[in-house]
């Protein structure tokens, strides 16, 4: 009998800007524990992990007096480190999601390659720049340096809506479902899901 294997991993950054500790397990049970600057992406994070049984740990603080850009751009860094960490070569995995989640009026789709080649299309147009403090543009900084930093191939598309909270919390659920099913062990895949034999 084999141990089951364990995809986790931890990452401690520290800049002049942000002092982040993070830390992620892919196979969960959506625990969360989220003390960061930026309320509203403590929802989103907390959506992002519940939907996607993760268990995510986030002690982030940043230059808010500046405003959020830093603290909301690292801690997607870090995030995506620590899932490629946790992935290692990807042995098993189904690579590839398309998930589509409703939040109201709002239809948000995510479509993820694991493909160790980083690429990061966004489509979404939002009826307001901001929610309550939290500007709507630091969603894309999020994703695009979550993408490049987890090297994987990653579409959003916010098909339509008219509340911007709603629009962004259909790509935070719709997000954690994708990576979800992405990274979920098929018992058929005999090594790794590429025809050249890496990821």
């Amino acid at each position: 009998m084999t141990d089951k294997l364990v995809r986790e991993s931890s990452i401690t950054r520290k800049t002049n800007e942000t002092d982040i500790t993070l830390s992620f397990g892919v196979d969960g049970t959506g625990q969360t524990t989220l003390e960061t600057d930026v309320p509203f992406l403590n929802h989103m994070l907390d959506l992002f992990a519940k939907h996607g049984q993760f268990d995510l740990n986030v002690d982030a603080k940043g230059d808010i007096d500046i405003d959020d850009h830093h603290t909301v751009e690292d801690i997607g860094i870090c995030l995506g480190q620590t899932l490629r960490e946790a992935l290692g070569d990807k042995r098993g995995i189904k690579r590839y999601a398309s998930v589509f989640v409703p939040m109201d009026e709002a239809l948000a789709q995510v479509v993820i390659d694991v493909s160790n080649r980083p690429h990061f299309e966004y489509r979404a147009q939002y009826p307001s720049s901001q929610v309550g403090s939290f500007s709507t543009e630091l969603v894309h900084e999020f994703l695009w340096k979550f993408a490049l930093e987890a090297r994987i191939t990653l579409h959003v598309i916010v098909h339509y809506g008219q509340n911007t909270h709603h629009m962004i919390e259909a790509v935070f659920k719709a997000l954690g479902r994708a990576l979800d099913e992405a990274t979920s062990i098929d018992p058929r895949v005999q090594g790794v899901p590429s025809t050249k034999g890496v990821l």
